[in-house]
C-alpha cells in the first residue's frame, strides 16, 4: 500500500473540499467544521514529524466524513498560489516569514515585487477558508492570530532549548554547528519580526496559545498523544468513541 506524504494528503484535502460537486456535503461541512490546530514553533523543534503523527492520530479516531485530516506548512504556499491565481514569482515572497527590507519597499512602489500587505491579506483569506472546513493543522504564518476568534481553533506553541534545536539543524540540514546556530537565530528572529510587524503581537507570549510544549522533554509520539487527547476531549463530537476504545484496548 502506498504511504502518502504530507503534501499529497494536503492535495487530497484541497481536491475534496474545493473541487467536489457534492454541494450538500460541502454545505454541511461548512456548517459543522472540524477542529483547526495552529502550530507556532521555534526553528528546529521537529514540528513536521509531530504534525505527521497528529494527522495519523486523528484520522484513526475520527467519525465518518471527518477522517480527512491534513497539515499545511509548505503546502499552504501552494494553496495560496492556487486560491488567488498568483504568478509563479510570488512563491519566494510567500516562503519568507520576515518583514520587507528597504529595497523591497521600493520594489513594491515600482510594482516589481508584491505588496507584503496584499500577500498577508491573501494568506489570511486562505487560512480562514481552510478553517471553514476544519480538520487541518496549519503551521506558522500567524495562523493562531488569524483564527483567534474561531471556536473550532486550538493553538499550540512548540519550543525547545537552543542547543537541542541547533543539534537538530546540524542533523537535518547537514550543517556544521556554527552555521546551524546562525540559521536557527536568523529564522527565529524573522518569525518574531513577522508576527510583530504584521500582527503587533509577541510570538513568545504564552497567552496567544492553549498550550506551550517543550519538545526536548518528550518524544514526538508522546507529544502527538498529548495534543491528540486534548483535541478529542475539547471537540468530542468529531471523534468515534468506538474507535478510541478499540485503539485503547
Amino acid at each position: 500500500m502506498k504511504v502518502l506524504g504530507a503534501y499529497e494528503k494536503a492535495r487530497i484535502y484541497i481536491e475534496k473540499h474545493y473541487r467536489d460537486s457534492e454541494e450538500a456535503r460541502i454545505h454541511h461541512r461548512k456548517l459543522n467544521p472540524g477542529p483547526v490546530i495552529t502550530i507556532s514553533r521555534e526553528t528546529g523543534v521537529g514540528a513536521a514529524v509531530i504534525c505527521e503523527k497528529l494527522v495519523e492520530y486523528f484520522n484513526k479516531r475520527a467519525i465518518e466524513g471527518y477522517d480527512d485530516w491534513a497539515y499545511f506548512d509548505k503546502a499552504l504556499i501552494e494553496k495560496i498560489m492556487e486560491d488567488h491565481q498568483l504568478p509563479d514569482h510570488f512563491r519566494k515572497y510567500l516562503h519568507e516569514e520576515k518583514p520587507p527590507k528597504i529595497e523591497t519597499w521600493f520594489g513594491e512602489l515600482l510594482g516589481v515585487t508584491p505588496s507584503k500587505i496584499l500577500l498577508l491579506r491573501k494568506i489570511s483569506q486562505t487560512i480562514l477558508k481552510l478553517a471553514d472546513f476544519g480538520n487541518v493543522i496549519i503551521v506558522g504564518r500567524g495562523a493562531n492570530i488569524i483564527t483567534a476568534k474561531r471556536k473550532n481553533a486550538f493553538h499550540i506553541r512548540l519550543v525547545a532549548p537552543l542547543s537541542y534545536r541547533i543539534e537538530n539543524a546540524c542533523r537535518l540540514y547537514n550543517l556544521d554547528y556554527k552555521k546551524a546556530a546562525d540559521f536557527i537565530r536568523e529564522e527565529d528572529d524573522a518569525r518574531k519580526q513577522y508576527i510583530w510587524k504584521f500582527f503587533h503581537k509577541n510570538i513568545e507570549d504564552p497567552l496567544l496559545y492553549h498550550a506551550v510544549i517543550n519538545t526536548n522533554l518528550m518524544n514526538p509520539d508522546e507529544i502527538a498523544e498529548m495534543i491528540g487527547q486534548c483535541i478529542v476531549r475539547k471537540f468530542p463530537n468529531f471523534f468515534s468513541k468506538e474507535k478510541i476504545l478499540s485503539l485503547s484496548a
